[in-house]
């Protein structure tokens, strides 16, 4: 059962009003954007704190560590747990821990508020299957298509706005920033969200266990999971190993890579016009078409840093970023139809392989990088593009 609030009528055809998709497209984009904040500050906050500079990557991979953790038993939770409040809890933990890495003046406490922020930033993908629930059929592509552009904006503007921020302010200053946001976005929700009950009875160690079932009996979600992970994977592994190169091949500082970031954020824009394109019953080709254009333009990308086309570079990057967008976009409105009652397990194992296949990117994009500078990079991640499509035919040929 949904309360029943302006603007908000879940099964009509009219469905959430705008205004509360754009409060859960902003949520769920600044939600995410907090795993990635400290990325390029590592070195200030390391001798801040006090940490030696080979552990200083613990920072990041701490919040990373809690970010894959909570997507697996924390969105899991919304097929249990009133979703509204457990929004608004994982906001206000987010809050607590934000302020605490700002306060913190040693390393522990740092950890904790760290992996605590990355376990409650999940909460963005508790939003995500609450609003495509709220919202109709024919229109669940584009709307979906609208949060999944946030949350990518999100991701893509995290690390320019810190550098920013932190150059001007201090490093304290953009955490405190975020929990201003999550204090502004907390109450907006509170006074906008309809509160969403469960559909099921289940324990909670009844929906954990049910989950391997759900791997077991649905091919789709394991297929789709699979497709992503290797999107994702290709993703990261850009985004970790591009500033090497924009440094070493353009000669470019850290406030100019920011901006070539900001640039490559662009990708988000394609967001609405996959989910029109998802919701006219184009899923198929989209993903088709993101698997070979993670190829071709990172392909396009090894001849771009080596020839110094730094706009075509951009291109290649803002291509890249579209490219993951459309997958995710298609990806989810299929999950979220399989159904309703399970949306939160569905998203979760969804979501952490997703994740885990980012995690792998991020490690081997240092690893391939200094073994084989971009132009072994560029190769790689065309490799994971032709990957992906070669399991996207077969999964076709299955069917």
């Amino acid at each position: 059962m949904t309360d029943q609030r302006p603007g908000v009528t879940d099964g009509s055809p009219a469905g959430p009003s705008a205004a509360l998709i754009t409060t859960i497209a902003l949520a769920a984009g600044a939600l995410v954007a907090n795993i990635y904040y400290a990325q390029p500050l590592v070195a200030e906050i390391a001798a801040e704190l006090g940490i030696d500079a080979d552990f200083a990557g613990a920072l990041t991979s701490t919040t990373q560590i809690g970010y894959g953790i909570g997507l697996f038993f924390l969105v899991s939770l919304a097929d249990r747990v009133e979703n509204k409040r457990l929004v608004l809890v994982t906001l206000t933990i987010t809050l607590l821990g934000l302020i605490g890495m700002a306060s913190a003046t040693a390393v522990i406490p740092f950890f904790i508020a760290s992996f605590l922020i990355g376990v409650c930033s999940t909460g963005a993908q508790v939003l995500i299957p609450l609003i495509a629930h709220l919202v109709p059929l024919n229109r669940r592509g584009r709307v979906v298509g609208n949060v999944m552009g946030a949350v990518l904006t999100g991701i893509m503007l995290a690390r320019p706005v810190s550098l920013f921020v932190a150059a001007s302010f201090g490093w304290r200053a953009v955490f405190l920033f975020s929990a201003g946001l999550m204090a502004v976005i907390g109450l907006s929700l509170a006074v906008m969200l309809p509160r969403q009950m469960p559909q099921t009875t289940m324990t909670y160690p009844q929906i954990l266990s049910s989950m391997k079932d759900l791997i077991r009996d649905t091919p789709v979600l394991r297929w789709r999971s699979a497709y992503q992970a290797i999107i994702f994977c290709a993703f990261n592994l850009f985004w970790t190993a591009i500033p090497f190169a924009l440094s070493e091949h353009f000669g470019l500082n850290q406030h100019q890579i920011g901006l070539f970031a900001l640039a490559g954020a662009g990708g988000a824009l394609a967001a609405p016009v996959v989910g029109r394109l998802a919701d006219r019953g184009l899923g198929t080709l989209l993903s088709a078409i993101a698997m070979v254009g993670i190829a071709v333009f990172f392909a396009v990308s090894g001849y771009a840093v080596m020839a110094g086309a730094l706009v075509l570079a951009a291109l290649c990057a803002v291509l890249i970023d579209a490219a993951v967008q459309a997958n995710q976009i298609v990806s989810q409105r299929i999950i979220f139809a399989i159904a309703p009652e399970k949306r939160g397990r569905l998203n979760a194992i969804y979501m952490t392989s997703a994740f885990i296949g980012g995690a792998i990117g991020s490690t081997l994009g240092t690893v391939i990088y200094h073994l084989g500078g971009w132009s072994g990079t560029a190769a790689s991640g065309a490799g994971l593009g032709l990957f992906g499509l070669a399991l996207f035919a077969l999964e076709q040929r299955k069917r």
